[in-house]
């Protein structure tokens, strides 16, 4: 802190100007005060990151999950169906249609009883299965909303910290030269102040993103969850019809 306090009073008789631009601040700035802008920069530029994947992944997932509802509800049949999707799904509505053809292909591969416990028991599986493979994809779908959020909530914290950093050195320089000139003083409130743009410029873009991709995929959830209900419905009517 002394070595920029140092700083300060040197910029202050000098002559030539102070460089107030972005990286003028950030090469005067104190150690901590440069540690502190490193790390919202990362975590800015991580954020964006997180939001352009999310942003291109969901807007894709909804277009795949038309093309798929238009082929399940054409009236074709699901066996073949599921036999064009093969192994490998490309969207989460294709992973909870092929995990409960699988195991419809497992529970009926011997023949259907006529015994209800036993039917009842298929459904009950197939409900099942469809299920966890909803909360595991997802899970994957949510993966890093945590960051965003923490992010939103903490990065205004830490540039207040840095702000809170540079105003102590800009009193201790007032205090070691006795001058209240704007000149011994500026450099580190404009650094205080950088960490404070900074830490808004990290925290309000999480935020906001976090918030509408919570939102985007809570509807997307339900729309699983629809399909897991009108799924289990069509298995059961299978069920009942080929046991009749």
């Amino acid at each position: 802190m002394q070595g920029q306090v140092v700083d300060a009073l040197t910029l202050a008789g000098s002559a030539s100007p102070i460089d107030f631009s972005l990286w003028g601040l950030f090469i005067r700035a104190d150690v901590i005060v440069k540690v502190v802008v490193v790390m919202l920069f990362v975590a800015s530029i991580w954020c964006w990151a997180i939001i352009i994947e999310k942003f291109l992944r969901i807007r894709r997932l909804g277009g795949l999950a038309d093309e798929f509802e238009d082929s399940f509800w054409s009236g074709g049949s699901l066996e073949d169906l599921y036999d064009r999707l093969g192994e490998r799904p490309a969207h989460p509505m294709e992973t909870l249609f092929g995990a409960a053809m699988r195991e419809w292909r497992r529970s009926t591969a011997r023949g259907l009883s006529h015994d209800n416990t036993l039917r009842a028991g298929i459904r009950e599986r197939i409900a099942q299965v469809m299920q966890v493979s909803l909360n595991r994809e997802m899970e994957r779908l949510e993966r890093y909303l945590g960051f965003l959020a923490t992010v939103g909530a903490t990065a205004p914290f830490l540039g207040l910290f840095g702000t809170v950093w540079g105003i102590m050195n800009s009193f201790q320089a007032i205090a070691i030269s006795k001058d209240t000139n704007l000149a011994v003083v500026a450099p580190g409130i404009a650094e205080a102040l950088f960490a404070t743009a900074l830490g808004l410029v990290a925290a309000i873009p999480a935020v906001v993103a976090y918030n509408k991709f919570a939102a985007d995929l809570a509807r997307y959830a339900n729309r699983l969850e629809g399909f897991v209900g009108e799924f289990n419905a069509i298995l059961s009517r299978q069920l009942e019809e080929r046991a009749a």
